[in-house]
């Protein structure tokens, strides 16, 4: 299988090196430059329709960035925090929760899952830097509770969240 690498959208019109604003529905293009695929980006103004060369072509919207970027804790924060979450055992859906948030993070990486003999699943997790396996509890939030925990993630564990 062949990989090409595309660039993000430039947020600028190739043709008339006018700004992208937020918001705003725009065109891009990848074309063929020698040896290289190259993505043009057109304001919806400047856009007469795909060159003739075009590999592929699609319609996109400049993304509305609402307010500040909060950024998550540095990882070994959030692991410590993870860490103290299992030892305790007393919280097991926010361990549970972050756990999930930790894997699309890529903080960590799912192995499996697991029953014991009392018939409880736990989630198998592991952390490819420290080499340690986790067992998690499986639990079943509400979505009224997922949502308390998120805050609670978000108020502990995001810089510059609200």
């Amino acid at each position: 299988m062949l990989e090409f690498h595309i660039k993000k959208a430039t947020r600028l019109c190739y043709k008339t090196g006018e700004a992208l604003l937020p918001g705003q529905s725009f065109y891009s293009v990848l074309v063929t430059e020698g040896a290289e695929i190259v993505r043009h980006d057109y304001s919806q103004q400047a856009w007469e329709g795909a060159p003739d060369d075009a590999l592929a072509w699609w319609k996109s919207d400049v993304p509305v960035e609402e307010g500040a970027k909060v950024t998550l804790a540095p990882d070994e924060v959030v692991k410590q925090f993870f860490q103290q979450l299992i030892d305790s055992n007393e919280q097991p859906d926010m361990a549970y929760v972050l756990a999930l948030l930790m894997i699309r993070k890529r903080m960590m990486r799912m192995e499996g899952t697991e029953q014991d003999e009392e018939g409880n699943e736990w989630m198998i997790v592991s952390c490819s830097k420290s080499e340690q396996e986790y067992k998690v509890p499986v639990t079943n939030p509400d979505a009224q509770e997922v949502a308390a925990i998120q805050d609670q993630l978000v108020a502990m564990l995001y810089k510059d969240a609200a």
